[in-house]
């Protein structure tokens, strides 16, 4: 709803309303705004009495590159873990898991899909029927996917959001087979589906963790692993 700011009294006897009062308009006329007083009593107001104000609905430029920038320099004067440690909780996180949400887009087609993975050779492995994810993947294969626990507050946080590269593994292929083992799916039932069960391979290139049990470590609750 808009609203007005009174910057002028055209009736000086009025005491339902006093310049400086922003008032939320409910109506307008040919010669200017109805409005209810801050009690509450509808009012009449000229167009010269007033001046609309207009209700901020984006950011500027320079607020969307502040606001994108914002973890690069708390990351920047963040006490970090140490390297080995982080590579271990890392993994640990993600073998503890299963799930993940999986982000895919190209110019203006966004997605965002819930799928199992398996986690080894250092990639995330998923297998998939099919779906609007690849009409993303066909045209680019930069990703980004999320694990994350349930929010139970500031001491308990913890997610991670892995950034990598995509790749479809051929049907049927070493990696492929290998795959289908660690997730223990027979080969002779895959081959037996009326469609292919396509997988996706994804290599990942950095890793946001985010973890309260770090500042436990004496590190920063984020920490950020590059490959």
């Amino acid at each position: 709803m808009a609203k007005i700011k009174v910057i002028k009294k055209n009736d000086e006897y009025s005491s339902d309303y006093k310049v400086g009062d922003i008032l939320e308009v409910t109506g307008t006329w040919y010669g200017g705004f109805n409005v209810n007083s801050v009690t509450g009593i509808p009012l009449c107001l000229d167009k010269d009495e007033c001046e609309e104000i207009l209700e901020k609905t984006d950011l500027s430029h320079e607020e969307y590159e502040a606001a994108a920038s914002y973890w690069k320099k708390k990351d920047a004067e963040s006490v970090k873990l140490d390297e080995a440690k982080l590579k271990k909780e890392v993994e640990k996180y993600i073998l503890a898991n299963k799930t993940c949400a999986l982000a895919t887009g190209a110019g203006e087609f966004v997605r965002c899909t819930p799928i199992e993975y398996t986690y080894h050779h250092g990639a995330f492995w998923m297998f998939s029927e099919g779906g609007e994810k690849f009409a993303a993947l066909e045209k680019n294969k930069h990703v980004c996917l999320a694990i994350f626990d349930k929010y139970e507050g500031f001491g308990k946080l913890k997610g991670m959001q892995v950034t990598g590269e995509a790749e479809l593994v051929a049907p049927f292929s070493d990696e492929y087979n290998a795959a289908a083992e660690f997730r223990k799916i027979p080969l002779d039932a895959l081959k037996k589906m009326p469609h292919t069960m396509n997988l996706i391979k994804v290599q990942p290139k950095k890793i946001e963790f985010l973890n309260s049990d770090f500042k436990k470590e004496g590190a920063d609750s984020r920490q950020m692993l590059e490959f």
